[in-house]
């Protein structure tokens, strides 16, 4: 997520060598790829991948594994379709379940990043407030060594995220749905949260460390009580809920917690995020596994994966917020 520094590179362009000599190939491929196209809408995409990468100037890449069914399903139908859009009609507030065991809660899904980030560098490069000094708007993200971009990834989860919440009743609300060129600042991010009167929050993410660091991580709020920041009475539940969500997480994904931070909790406190500096509800991060590292990388392009992912984040919450 945030640990991208200005040493990153975003991924480039990849142009093809090829491009002359395919010109005449052009032809005689068209019509394989009409009759092709009708396949491509019977099986649908898998998902990761999408026009999106191609705005970040990259091949769009697949990920592998359309998401698991929701055994909470009568219908089984699919929690998401599988590039994950599905999960609801609305992009800022969802339509929750007339009944369930969490009617009347809101909660509110902060996917990390937006894809169009890239293209919009001058605008979330710019500074904010986040209560301790200032720090940059948003940053791209950061991607796999296959170009999977971290945006990507967070949206897919949130939304597979969102359908299981409304399964157990909740309102579920985005801070963004890739519904906007880029953004939203983390201090926007934290005042959506504020102004839901959210009874969570749960930014999605995942880190760009160095090959060999595996796992994930919950980053909780600490105390912080400096210019227009006060997480006071905020730790004690967001620490509640983090512990909740790693719980889980271990259990539906099966990964370990992080080998590079937090010292084998799966737990990390921290108060340099503006997200969570600004916060006045119950809010923390969670970085579900390293994308620069192949093994974890193999795990977050998986649909299969992300909606287990996704299941244990939601159980996290709904054990939160059932006390």
């Amino acid at each position: 997520m945030s640990y991208v520094g200005p040493d990153f590179d975003p991924p480039q362009p990849r142009r093809s060598a090829l491009r002359r000599p395919l010109t005449v190939a052009v032809a005689a491929v068209v019509v394989g790829a009409v009759a092709g196209w009708g396949v491509w809408q019977a099986v649908g995409d898998s998902g990761g991948g999408s026009g999106a990468n191609q705005a970040a100037g990259q091949t769009p890449r697949s990920a592998t594994n359309a998401p698991a069914t929701s055994a909470g399903s009568p219908s089984g139908e699919p929690t998401a379709s599988e590039d994950g859009k599905k999960a609801s009609p609305s992009a800022s507030s969802s339509s929750p379940a007339t009944d369930g065991p969490l009617k009347g809660k809101v909660v509110v899904v902060d996917p990390g990043h937006n894809p169009g980030n890239f293209q919009h560098t001058t605008e979330i490069n710019r500074k904010v407030n986040i209560g301790t000094g200032t720090k940059e708007c948003d940053t791209t993200g950061t991607t796999t060594n296959d170009g999977y971009m971290e945006a990507e990834f967070t949206l897919d989860v949130s939304r597979r995220l969102r359908a299981l919440l409304e399964q157990q009743g909740a309102t579920v609300k985005f801070t963004q749905d890739e519904d906007r060129p880029w953004g939203p600042c983390i201090d926007e991010r934290a005042r959506i949260g504020n102004e839901a009167e959210a009874d969570a929050v749960v930014s999605i993410h995942a880190d760009g460390s160095g090959t060999g660091s595996r796992g994930f991580h919950v980053i909780l709020p600490g105390s912080v009580n400096e210019g227009t920041a006060d997480t006071r009475p905020i730790v004690g539940p967001s620490r509640a809920l983090g512990e909740r969500i790693a719980g889980k997480f271990v259990r539906a994904t099966g990964t370990a917690p992080s080998n590079y931070v937090g010292d084998g909790t799966g737990l990390v406190t921290r108060q340099d995020l503006g997200g969570l500096n600004l916060s006045t509800v119950p809010k923390v991060f969670i970085e579900c596994g390293n994308m620069r590292d192949s093994n974890d990388a193999a795990l977050l392009t998986s649909g299969a994966w992300r909606q287990k992912a996704a299941q244990g984040i939601s159980e996290g919450i709904v054990s939160f917020l059932r006390g």
